[in-house]
Order: structure tokens, then sequence, then C-alpha cells
């Protein structure tokens, strides 16, 4: 009996406001029965008088349940509120009594965001460390394997020594390549890089850069086609606008895995801007693959792209040379047909 007792005055403390309104409610109930009986019996003569005071009646029980159903509402959100509160961080509740349902829901809703936020990054995070701690660890593997070698012996036969020697170059060439393309993404995001614009001819820019890549497109018997060889000038950063052309142009021969392979550039002006479009006849992207095409480290065909020694950075640089341009590249594929990639620069007046 003792337990009971004790569980039915827990119950009635708890519930205490509700059962407050309830009388209130009934005392209200048997105030307006009071009341119309009374003006039943004083004017049964008059039908309008009837009406009217029926009227009344339902309006005063129409508010009356009103204003006590949203006082219970409010006291009941309140104290919902207020455990919610206790569950949560401090700083995302400041003033209990000003806030209500909805701006507690998007106080939460905005903190589930930006952990989801926060999680992707960590993922990033770690997805990133580990392609730096891959690509390292290939060319310092390469060298520690070959400087093995020639300490056991290898040394004395001047064939192998400089075959060695001569891979081992070219593992610390690439080392340095993976660190250089590195510290230009981390300078090119924190903006410690400044552009240095100036007016120039875009293909003329294109065809010395068909001249510098002349060798590599004669090795993979492509051919290099720039389609509009008049003058065009743009205004922009000449060096990194090289820099953004020799990748997509070195990226464009690198996939031009077939018979009579061209790359095409082509340049059009549209108003204020320089239209670059540079399109290879290769192997294409696969479609699940374009949405990451411009990641660091990310490559397509991993196996043969690090055989050819590239950093798996070209892309994730052209983006940011771009970008600190304020402008963007899109990317159009279909596998096995071929790819192309389209930028605008600001024409130059």
């Amino acid at each position: 009996m003792k337990i009971s007792f004790f569980g039915a005055s827990i119950l009635i403390k708890n519930h205490l406001l509700s059962i407050a309104a309830a009388l209130f409610l009934t005392v209200a109930m048997v105030s307006i029965v009071v009341f119309f009986n009374y003006a039943q019996k004083t004017v049964t003569d008059n039908h309008s008088h009837f009406y009217f005071y029926l009227f009344i009646s339902l309006i005063f029980i129409f508010f009356i349940n009103y204003f006590v159903i949203e006082f219970l509402f409010k006291s009941y959100g309140k104290k919902q509120i207020k455990r919610i509160s206790d569950i949560l961080p401090d700083k995302m509740i400041y003033e209990e009594d000003t806030v209500n349902f909805k701006e507690l829901g998007e106080m939460i809703q905005k903190n589930v965001s930006e952990i989801d936020t926060m999680k992707e990054m960590e993922d990033y995070r770690k997805e990133y460390l580990g392609n730096v701690s891959h690509e390292l660890k290939t060319p310092l593997f390469s060298i520690q394997g070959y400087i093995e070698t020639l300490k056991d012996g290898a040394v004395e036969n001047l064939n192998i020594r400089d075959k060695y020697l001569e891979r081992i170059g070219k593992s610390v060439e690439r080392l340095l390549n993976i660190v250089k393309d590195l510290d230009m993404i981390s300078q090119l995001e924190t903006g410690e890089i400044s552009l240095h614009y100036s007016k120039f001819d875009i293909n003329l820019l294109i065809r010395e850069i068909f001249e510098l890549l002349e060798m590599e497109a004669q090795n993979r018997t492509a051919k290099l086609i720039l389609q509009n060889s008049l003058p065009v000038f743009v205004n922009a950063d000449k060096q990194k606008i090289s820099q953004v052309l020799i990748n997509l142009i070195s990226n464009a021969i690198h996939y031009s895995n077939r018979e009579e392979a061209q790359i095409r550039i082509k340049t059009t002006t549209a108003k204020n801007l320089v239209t670059i479009q540079i399109t290879d006849n290769g192997m294409g992207i696969k479609p699940e693959a374009l949405p990451r095409i411009f990641e660091r480290f990310y490559r397509v065909e991993s196996s043969r792209n690090r055989r050819d020694g590239g950093s798996g950075l070209g892309l994730a640089i052209v983006k940011h040379i771009l970008e600190a341009h304020q402008q963007n590249i899109s990317v159009e594929s279909t596998y096995l047909e071929g790819t192309t990639f389209t930028f605008s620069l600001e024409k130059a007046l």
C-alpha cells in the first residue's frame, strides 16, 4: 500500500498542471451550462435572444478551451525542451525560456550536419594520409632495394651499377615531384602563391607547349592539333596556365592508347571569356570515376600511372590553379571513346 501510495503521489505531482487545467475546464463548463440554463428560462419567448446567448456560450467555450490547451502545450513544451537541453552541449542552449521546439530542432539539425561534415573530413584525412604514405613508399622502397643490391656487391659490376644509379635518380626525381606538387597545392589553398596577371596569346602558348611535348606525343603515336591558330589574348598568370595546359595535354597523351590518337585543342571567345577545350579520342573515363578525378592522388588506372611516374596530383593542381583565377573546369567523357576538358579564362581587352 505504501508503495502504491508513493507511486500515486508522484503521478499526481507530475500531472498536477493537467489536473488543475481539467478542474478549471470543468468549472468553466459548469458555469456556462448554468448561465445557458438561466438564459433559456428567462428568454423562452424570445428566440432571437436565445440564439444570441447560445452563440455567446459557444464563443466562451471555444476561447476557454483554446487558451487552456495552448497553455498546456507551452508548459509541456518547456518541460520537454528542458529535458532535451540537459543532455545537449551547453553551447547549444543559451537561454532556455527563449528556445522553442522549432529553434531547438534547427540547432540539433545544424549540429548533426556539422558532425556529418566532421566525419567526412576525418574519412578524407585518413584516405589522404594513406595515399601520401603509399605514394612516398613506392619510390623510397625502390631506392632502398637498389642501394642494398649495390652494397651487396653489385657496385663492382659497372653495367648494373650505372643502371641502378639511373633508377635511383628517377625515384628521387619522382619523390621531388610529389613533394613539389604537394607544396604547390598547399600554397594555392592557403593563398600563399600570388598570381601575376599579364596579357598573352593563349594560342601561341598552346603551340609552345606542343613543341615541348612533341617527343612525348611521338612516342605514343599521338597527333597534337590546334583548331584555331589566330591570336586570342587572355588575361591570366601565364606560368600557371602553362602548367594547366601541360598537365591536361600530357594526360591526354598518356591515355591515347590507340592508333591514330588525336588530341585536339579548340579556343573560342564569347563576350568577356575565352573557352579552351582539350579533347582526345583515348580510352575515356568510366562514369563512376568522373566525380573523383580532381581528387588528390586519385588515379583512373593506378598501375599504369605509377609505372609512368606520375604523382597523381596533376588534375588537382589544375583545379586549384583555375579556382585561383576564379574559374572552373569541367569534364565530359565516354568510356573507350574519349574525354573533353573545358575551362575558361578572362578575355584581354
